[in-house]
């Protein structure tokens, strides 16, 4: 999938389940759980055991069709390893350059980590396609990610930390053009227990907040320009 196509998902969906897991196995079947909860993006981790071969055999299995990227990278080696099993995205929770100027020269989407206004556009600058916002929760949420569009109505955010059902539509409203949500989406308990039915509901659940929170600021924005 070139890059355009990837981006366009991401923004369509809006969200980005990052799974975390004990094991490769318990991985895959959180990946097949959110893919059937209507989610068709997993980033893995590289936390998971034996993460570069999960996210080998995912896009080799062709999953019903999820894209897969890699998580938690921390350098332009990890990068490479992930790219060659068959990533498709790379997220770091901070700003590599090296890992920015690799997954450019890849055609390869790339979504750097970065917290303050001076990370953030240094990541945009870079090259980074999206900018993950991470840890979001820990410095304001989405009353933080509304203060960053202010002056940088530009760069697309997607804040990781801090993000569940309560918050999700908050941050959409605030400006985010996705969200990345981890445990409050692929619950660790759920993971451990194999209680797929649960991933699945949760993915359910994050898609409906989603696509509530768009649509309502859609006919805000109508109702505002039909006021002019």
């Amino acid at each position: 999938m070139d890059k355009q196509k990837v981006r366009e998902r991401i923004l369509e969906i809006g969200i980005v389940p990052v799974v975390r897991a004990a094991s490769s196995r318990e991985a895959r079947m959180a990946a097949d759980a959110v893919c059937e909860g209507g989610i068709s993006i997993v980033e893995i981790t590289m936390t998971v055991p034996g993460a570069v071969e999960v996210i080998r055999e995912l896009t080799k299995s062709g999953s019903a069709g999820v894209l897969v990227g890699a998580g938690t990278i921390l350098n332009a080696e990890m990068a490479r390893r992930c790219l060659d099993a068959g990533a498709e995205f790379l997220v770091s929770p901070g700003l590599n350059i090296e890992t920015v100027k690799l997954a450019g020269r890849e055609g390869k989407l790339m979504m750097a980590g970065a917290l303050t206004p001076t990370e953030i556009i240094s990541a945009w600058e870079a090259g980074s396609d999206f900018v993950k916002v991470f840890p979001c929760g820990q410095v304001g949420g989405a009353k933080y990610i509304k203060a960053l569009k202010g002056p940088l109505p530009q760069i697309p955010l997607v804040p990781t930390g801090g993000v569940n059902l309560n918050t999700a539509a908050e941050f959409i409203e605030a400006g985010a053009v996705a969200l990345g949500v981890g445990g409050e989406l692929v619950s660790a308990e759920a993971v451990k227990s194999g209680k797929r039915e649960i991933i699945v509901e949760n993915a359910r659940k994050f898609l409906a907040i989603v696509a509530q929170a768009r649509a309502q600021m859609k006919s805000a924005g109508v109702a505002a320009q039909g006021g002019r």
